[in-house]
């Protein structure tokens, strides 16, 4: 049986320099991050030396199998920037592989209800807390720390993040986010707008799109959890400040054609 009550990042006193995502989020510094869907240790390089505070490495859309997701994590904490997974599903052995590569945190997509929640709590933690097990040396470096170290801090200082993109997790976010060990809820806007309106992007005005976020919010709130989204530019990540804890400006994909078009716009005006 997992124990309820322990110290989670949200309630931590470890310190540990390294975990730059975790100390922002603890200080209200409100991190940006972004995703990674390109996999290659030069796109992480190049990703992670932009000034930002996390990178999310995303193994559910992304091209990233395991030898890029533990090569990316390896040069993205090496340059002080933390390392998150988006992980494929919730199934135990993916939680552990992800975390096994020394990965500051795991997203976790399309989480439903509580019982899912839990779940990926108890994958993510060694026991007594959870059931994750241990025979890696390569995670305790990514947190700059001896396996010991690590072992006696990892519970409660990796971040585990939900996201909450479809009408169940909606409708059962009050639970989800009374799971102990579930530290943020992470926004998921297209697949929310697909879920609720049958289509995507959301303009952002629909009733029952702005209803499901303000009860997302509220819920993290409530029951003392972090909040954040994924936006689609930097203006959007600053007004952003004012209802989330952090954000992840579009991903690595994104930005290059961006860049890439609105020059060639430029160029051909």
């Amino acid at each position: 049986m997992t124990i309820t009550h322990y110290p989670t990042p949200l309630t931590t006193q470890i310190e540990n320099p390294r975990l730059r995502l975790l100390n922002k989020l603890k200080t209200g510094d409100f991190p940006l991050l972004t995703f990674m869907a390109i996999p290659s240790v030069r796109m992480a390089q190049i990703v992670a030396l932009t000034g930002l505070d996390g990178i999310i490495i995303d193994c559910e859309h992304g091209h990233i199998g395991d030898d890029a997701m533990h090569n990316s994590v390896a040069a993205i904490s090496s340059l002080g920037v933390s390392p998150i997974i988006r992980i494929r599903g919730p199934a135990h052995d993916i939680i552990k592989r992800a975390l096994d590569t020394g990965a500051h945190g795991i997203m976790v997509p399309q989480i439903n209800n509580a019982e899912e929640a839990r779940q990926i709590v108890a994958s993510s933690k060694f026991p007594p807390q959870g059931v994750r097990g241990q025979g890696s040396a390569f995670p305790a470096i990514g947190h700059g720390l001896t396996t010991p170290e690590y072992m006696r801090s990892a519970n409660e200082t990796i971040v585990t993040m939900i996201q909450i993109e479809t009408r169940a997790g909606v409708e059962n976010v009050e639970d989800i986010c009374a799971v102990p060990g579930v530290d943020l809820v992470f926004i998921g806007p297209n697949d929310l707008a697909q879920s609720l309106l049958g289509y995507t992007p959301a303009r952002g005005d629909e009733l029952e799109f702005v209803d499901a976020v303000d009860k997302i919010i509220t819920a993290a709130r409530k029951h003392g959890k972090w909040a954040g989204r994924m936006v689609n530019n930097g203006g959007m990540a600053k007004e952003a400040r004012k209802r989330y804890d952090m954000v992840a400006i579009t991903g690595d994909t994104k930005a290059i054609q961006n860049w890439y078009m609105a020059e060639f716009d430029i160029a051909r005006s």
